[in-house]
């Protein structure tokens, strides 16, 4: 019985660690990286990255010196999910994202980043009414000079959360407890 337990245990601890490696599917035409480049050039000079969401919703990103700021979420956490629909871990957050945005409705901002490029609207809207998503998708390309602006991501999930006034104040990789982040949540809020 003990033994059970110990496998059990340990396939937990497994999970925790677990995270999809982000070249599985990366796009293999140069047009995309083309338009990337584009782009990223022009946002570049602004200093802000505008991140599109699924409904057409603009999300200007500020590099500041501690972190981001969003004009979305004023005075609120923000918790930033870099992910990809072909990818179990990140599959497997979204009811504790979901949790989380419903329990502290107004104190946080949960924001999803699609990392595969060249996604359907209206296939990335279907995943989302299938897992009852109720954070905000963003689906650009200036999603992944998002990605390389925070430092690049490699593997999925990938969370950044962000203070009240933008600074960074902790990340996650793979899949992570539901009360982890929240107890972050929670600490973050009384700053």
């Amino acid at each position: 019985m003990m033994k059970k337990y110990s496998y059990v245990f340990l396939l937990a601890l497994a999970l925790v660690f677990v995270s999809c490696s982000k070249e599985k599917n990366e796009t293999k035409g140069s047009n995309v990286k083309k338009e990337v480049t584009k782009t990223e050039v022009a946002q570049k000079e602004s200093n802000n990255i505008t991140l599109t969401t699924v409904n057409g919703e603009k999300i200007q990103v500020t590099k500041t010196d501690k972190g981001f700021t969003f004009s979305n979420a004023q005075n609120q956490i923000v918790l930033v999910d870099f992910f990809a629909t072909w990818c179990p871990p990140c599959k497997a957050e979204i009811p504790h994202l979901n949790n989380l945005q419903e329990k502290y409705k107004g104190k946080i901002k949960i924001i999803g980043v699609l990392i595969e490029p060249n996604k359907d609207n209206d296939e990335l809207k279907k995943f989302i009414n299938d897992f009852a998503i109720n954070y905000a998708i963003t689906n650009s390309l200036a999603n992944q000079i998002f990605a390389n602006a925070v430092g690049g991501v490699e593997n999925i999930p990938f969370m950044i959360m962000y203070g009240k006034n933008g600074e960074n104040i902790t990340h996650y990789l793979g899949v992570v407890p539901e009360e982890m982040i929240d107890s972050d949540i929670q600490a973050a809020l009384k700053k």
